[in-house]
């Protein structure tokens, strides 16, 4: 009976009114609202990897939309809270929840950068550039000048051979399509632009001798073949530019260092916020 009669008097001295339900409710309140501030931070962050892993422009937009809702829904739930732990006079509430808006604060910041990135999928769009419309240039390329014949048959055997070496500079730019979309360093990259540039010049020279040594009705092979190498240089040209913005690649490096790490500390607040409220009693004090 004593301690119960010490606890109201607790409860008066601590909330500076009799109305101890109002402070149980604002208490529990407080525990509903960091809860739920966990449960929506968590949220963002899956969300937010889920864009950066998403394989489709429109997947990727919609986890990004999933991750500003989730956002957004977590600062209501700081805005909500912040005056209920000042109200109740929870100094280390106040700086644990602080401390966890400042963290938040660099992770939205650092979170709008990747899902810029994510979703503009320059690297997906490089890959499917490279396995369709590149691919389908390069075997309409191949099956143009196998079509070749030479003007005598004393040349044959060198139109076969410009014709496969041809066919063989295109490919090596093919080849090295795919580890440039995947590369993140500027100077290996330079480099395999360097070769591909070198192998498109050394196709256009095949075709170019190919003309004095194929029969007249293969002229029109030829033209074939040189529109489809221009399309085909045309589209690694924007294969190239496309992966050097290398914005998948980008955000997947982010989410995994910088942000992982702010993730950490964000969940370290909230959780050291959550068992701060845990232990608050009836008192509107800490029991020891």
């Amino acid at each position: 009976m004593v301690r119960r009669v010490i606890v109201a008097l607790g409860v008066v001295l601590a909330t500076g009114c009799g109305d101890v339900n109002a402070t149980l409710a604002k208490v529990s309140e407080a525990r509903q609202l960091a809860a739920d501030l966990l449960v929506q931070f968590t949220r963002t962050a899956d969300a937010a990897n889920r864009a950066v892993m998403a394989d489709t422009d429109e997947t990727s937009v919609e986890f990004a939309r999933e991750a500003e809702q989730a956002t957004a829904a977590a600062q209501k739930d700081i805005d909500a809270l912040a005056p209920i732990l000042q109200e109740l006079g929870y100094s280390d509430e106040t700086r644990l929840l602080s401390e966890f808006t400042s963290r938040f604060s660099e992770y939205r910041a650092l979170d709008r950068r990747i899902l810029d990135l994510a979703v503009e999928n320059t690297n997906l769009k490089a890959q499917r550039l490279a396995f369709g419309p590149a691919q389908d240039a390069a075997n309409a390329f191949r099956d143009a000048l196998k079509a070749v014949a030479p003007a005598a048959p004393a040349t044959a055997w060198r139109v076969e051979a410009l014709v496969a070496e041809a066919i063989t500079t295109v490919r090596e730019i093919q080849v090295l399509q795919a580890p440039h979309i995947a590369d993140a360093d500027e100077a290996v990259m330079t480099r395999m632009e360097t070769q591909m540039s070198t192998s498109g010049t050394a196709a256009r020279k095949a075709i170019q001798a190919l003309r004095a040594l194929a029969s007249p009705a293969s002229a029109s092979k030829l033209d074939a073949a040189t529109a489809v190498l221009n399309r085909f240089i045309e589209l690694n040209a924007q294969i190239i530019a496309l992966s050097r913005r290398n914005t998948n690649v980008r955000s997947l490096a982010l989410s995994l260092d910088q942000k992982r790490k702010l993730t950490v500390s964000c969940e370290e607040s909230l959780h050291a916020l959550q068992n701060a409220l845990a232990k608050r009693g009836y008192t509107g004090i800490r029991e020891h």
